[in-house]
């Protein structure tokens, strides 16, 4: 349930604060007030986090591989999800063709390189903190968000193309 519930709160935190960094883009695939790629991501980072934790016991190094890998992880998750996004959709969200080191249109080694130090930050300052709120907010609040969501996703696949 935390793992859900994780998905969840970041996917809506990633949504809004995508709003107020490009208020003239639409965020998302979906009609709620949430972008599942946050909250995947985020996912991502945190159990990459705990395999390099159980991998590498010198404490010093820890960062240096979390920053690589998810840096390389995240990138390729971004590629793939723009990817399968196109497909499905017949959407672009995002094109950083004009970017210097463009890796096709849906990533980059800048926003590769933004990915791997958001990865430290999120670690090692804000999921501390995210955590705790996580956990006490009432379990009720993210099933009535879980089953918004899953509506959303349900009727998003549903209206494609129409």
């Amino acid at each position: 349930m935390y793992y859900i519930n994780t998905f969840l709160f970041y996917s809506i935190l990633g949504h809004i604060l995508e709003s107020f960094i490009y208020t003239k883009i639409d965020s998302g695939i979906l009609y709620g007030y949430w972008t599942p790629v946050y909250g995947t991501g985020v996912l991502l980072i945190i159990l990459i986090n705990y395999l390099i934790c159980r991998k590498f016991k010198n404490k010093l190094i820890r960062p240096i591989i979390l920053f690589i890998t998810c840096a390389l992880i995240l990138g390729l998750f971004e590629l793939m999800s723009g990817l399968v996004i196109e497909k499905i959709f017949g959407r672009v969200f995002w094109d950083y063709s004009n970017e210097m080191f463009s890796i096709f249109k849906y990533t980059s080694l800048k926003m590769m390189f933004i990915w791997g130090i958001s990865s430290l930050l999120l670690i090692y300052i804000i999921h501390p903190y995210i955590h705790f709120i996580i956990k006490k907010i009432p379990r009720f609040i993210f099933s009535i968000l879980a089953f918004l969501f899953i509506f959303d996703l349900i009727y998003t696949l549903i209206t494609i193309g129409n």
